[in-house]
């Protein structure tokens, strides 16, 4: 099975089968019907893609219901620590946190389900990364969390007082203030 279970319901991790020889490697990094055939049926529509050198730390966002998005996240190259919140309204993980690390050597993605905050920072000297969503970006629709809040106390893997962090998530509210319309459906 392709799909590895982190504890936290819908939040998956994708491993995909590797073939290596002396000439490299090959692997299919997402398939409709591998995904399918395990009960994860979803239609992506955007593919993003970002460069960062280390320290850079991206987050914590999502978009609102009805413009809610799904990811599936991969390093293309260099190191992530890929970190989300579930911000379901009933799920048995409200406000719980996961990290994983995402490389281009380990070639493990995230899938991401709507209703959950996202944000990742580099690890490596740089990194890209790559992730696919299930809907498109809507502006209007943004929202995230303060990706240092001491009620989270995320270790994000690299020292927060050299962090390079956008304006923008200098000023997200804390998990507490957020203001989000996502619902957990068993």
């Amino acid at each position: 099975m392709p799909f590895i279970e982190t504890g936290i319901p819908d939040l998956l991790i994708y491993e995909p089968k590797v073939h290596g020889d002396h000439r490299g490697y090959f692997f299919e990094s997402y398939n409709a019907n591998t995904f399918r055939d395990e009960g994860v049926d979803i239609v992506f529509v955007q593919d993003n893609q970002a460069r960062s050198t280390y320290g850079v730390l991206r987050g914590l966002h999502f978009q609102l219901a009805p413009y809610a998005q799904t990811k599936l996240i991969r390093a293309l190259e260099g190191r992530i620590l890929d970190v989300v919140v579930d911000l379901r309204k009933g799920s048995p993980a409200y406000g719980k946190i996961y990290t994983i690390e995402l490389s281009a050597e380990n070639k493990r993605q995230l899938l991401v389900p709507q209703g959950f905050a996202h944000g990742y920072s580099v690890l490596s000297e740089t990194a890209e990364v790559m992730y696919k969503c299930d809907n498109f970006y809507h502006k209007a629709s943004e929202g995230g969390i303060l990706y240092n809040d001491p009620a989270l106390a995320i270790d994000w893997g690299i020292p927060l007082e050299a962090a390079k962090v956008s304006d923008k998530d200098l000023v997200l509210p804390l998990l507490a203030d957020c203001e989000h319309n996502f619902e957990y459906k068993p």
